[in-house]
C-alpha cells in the first residue's frame, strides 16, 4: 500500500471478520466509521487515499489479519468525474449531518449559561461544568473535522457556533469572577 497517490486516489477496503473474535467486527466498523468511510456494501467501503487514512487502514488491516479475519485494500481512481463528484457529495452530506447534530446541541449550552446568569448563579462550579461541556463539543467537532476530507459546507457554521459558545462562556466566567470577588458591602 503506498502512502498517498494524490488527491484523486481512493481506497476500496473490504473486510471479513468471519472466524475472528466477535469484538473485531465492532472494532473494524468503529474504525472505518471514525475515518469517514462510505460503505458501498456490507463489508466494502470507500475512503480517500490521504496519507493519514492509508496509515490507519494499514494498521486496521494488520489487526484484522492478526486476529484471524481477512481484508483487502485496493487503490483506485474514478474514470467518471461525475461519479467521483457524487461520492464526494455523499461524503459531504454525511459530514453535514454530523455537523448539524453539533449545531442542534450547542444552543442548549448557551441557554444554560443564560439561565444560570439570569438566576444569579454565577459560580466557579458553573464555569467548570460549562467548560467541560465546551471541551466535549470541541473534541466532537475535531473528530468530525478529521474525517471532513472535502470541506463539507456545514463545518464553518459549526465552528462559528462553537466560537460563539466559547465567547458566551468567557463572558459568563468574567461575570462569575466579578460576582465572587465582590465584597459583601458591594453586594448590597
Amino acid at each position: 500500500m503506498t502512502e498517498d497517490s494524490g488527491d484523486d486516489a481512493w481506497l476500496v477496503v473490504s473486510v471479513s471478520t468471519a472466524g475472528a473474535p466477535a469484538s473485531l467486527r465492532v472494532r473494524v466498523w468503529r474504525k472505518l466509521r471514525s475515518l469517514g468511510a462510505l460503505y458501498l456494501q456490507q463489508s466494502a467501503c470507500l475512503l480517500p487515499a490521504r496519507a493519514e487514512v492509508v496509515r490507519e487502514v494499514r494498521r486496521l488491516v494488520d489487526r484484522v489479519h492478526r486476529q484471524g479475519g481477512s481484508a483487502r485494500v485496493l487503490h483506485m481512481a474514478f474514470t467518471d468525474p461525475s461519479e467521483e463528484r457524487a461520492v464526494i457529495a455523499e461524503l459531504n452530506a454525511a459530514r453535514d449531518a454530523e455537523y448539524a447534530e453539533v449545531l442542534d446541541r450547542l444552543p442548549s449550552l448557551r441557554r444554560e449559561l443564560a439561565d444560570e446568569r439570569a438566576r444569579g448563579n454565577l459560580t466557579y462550579a458553573e464555569v467548570e461544568e460549562s467548560e467541560a461541556d465546551l471541551d466535549r463539543f470541541r473534541a466532537w467537532l475535531a473528530k468530525i473535522a478529521a474525517r471532513d476530507y472535502f470541506t463539507a459546507p456545514a463545518g464553518a457554521s459549526a465552528r462559528d457556533a462553537l466560537e460563539q459558545a466559547a465567547a458566551d462562556l468567557a463572558a459568563f466566567e468574567q461575570a462569575a469572577l466579578q460576582a465572587e470577588t465582590r465584597s459583601p458591602a458591594e453586594g448590597r
